[in-house]
């Protein structure tokens, strides 16, 4: 089983919960249909790494997103990481009806930094910041998501039990491209501007 860092702990998630159609500039990026309701897919911890792949068996599309992690069914910590997705196969899989995980759920498709505890943190000041070989493509705020942190909470709870130590990610502001091995990424998680974890990865 995969882990993460938590609190300097090293710690093992059941699952990945994804909210998909989170800030309304992504879904018109990818020209997608604002949704009515939540858009939800799980990853399984097979999932999980801390290597960032520029291919898996086709060449993939980063989406950086803010992270939580839940312990006794509240979040306990935060992080940020990159949703990795096979956006051709995404598409086929769409234009037929079809679920999602082929292109979400592959291993290692969702690249985790560390999480460190929420206490004196305010999710609703939450950023994120994403540089790829030292220029900005992703910038985004929990301001501008649909479905805030907390009702996301309260939703994957009506149909799931959120065991301690699942990762829950809050999808993706716009900006979202391929990945080209060798390419350094640099993620931010700010609140407000106080920058609380920054980590690099170069995509293999």
């Amino acid at each position: 089983m995969n882990s993460v860092c938590f609190n300097n702990v090293l710690v093992t998630p059941s699952k990945v919960l994804c909210v998909g159609r989170n800030y309304v500039d992504h879904i018109k990026e990818l020209n997608n249909a604002i949704p009515d309701h939540m858009v939800v897919f799980n990853k399984p911890n097979s999932s999980i790494t801390q290597t960032l792949k520029a291919k898996h068996h086709e060449p993939l599309h980063y989406e950086t997103e803010i992270c939580f992690i839940v312990q006794n069914g509240q979040y306990a910590g935060v992080g940020i990481g990159l949703d990795l997705t096979k956006r051709q196969l995404q598409s086929q899989l769409k234009e037929k009806g079809l679920p999602w995980e082929r292109a979400k759920a592959f291993d290692g498709s969702a690249v985790l930094s560390k999480f460190i505890a929420l206490e004196g943190i305010d999710p609703a000041h939450l950023q994120l910041e994403l540089l790829i070989n030292c220029v900005r493509v992703q910038k985004g705020q929990v301001s501008q998501m649909m479905f805030a942190p907390h009702i996301i909470l309260q939703e994957l709870g009506t149909f799931t039990t959120l065991e301690d130590y699942d990762v829950v990610m809050t999808g993706t502001p716009q900006g979202v491209g391929e990945i080209h091995s060798g390419d350094t990424f640099l993620a931010r998680l700010k609140d407000q501007e106080t920058t609380l974890i920054e980590i690099e990865w170069v995509a293999e």
